[in-house]
């Protein structure tokens, strides 16, 4: 059985791959309304959350748990944009969720 504090610090370390090593800058670019050249930035948005919702299934074993990341990544992110989050803001909130889906689980 895997810990609680090694349960966040796994979602911790995929959050930020998703986010830094797996969004490439055209994707991290395009996701934004307006700056949307190729497809629609609703579906740059979908695939750079949906990777976020499957790291956090993976590691939960919970895929409910990786729908709810994915929705709430999608949600933060078009904030960001809509209310000029900077990336400090952005980043915390995402970690706020994490702590949010492990105090979950602690629940269970």
């Amino acid at each position: 059985m895997i810990s609680l504090l090694d349960l966040l610090i796994l979602l911790v370390l995929a959050h930020f791959v998703c986010d830094f090593v797996l969004q490439s800058d055209r994707m991290a670019r395009e996701k934004t309304p307006g700056l949307d050249d190729t497809l629609n930035w609703r579906w740059w948005l979908g695939a750079h959350a949906s990777t976020h919702g499957l790291a956090v299934a993976l590691i939960t074993g919970i895929p409910l748990l990786g729908l709810a990341e994915m929705f709430v990544h999608a949600i933060i992110d078009w904030l960001k944009v809509r209310l000029r989050f900077s990336l400090a803001t952005d980043q915390c909130l995402h970690l706020f969720c994490k702590l949010i889906w492990v105090g979950l689980i602690a629940c269970l």
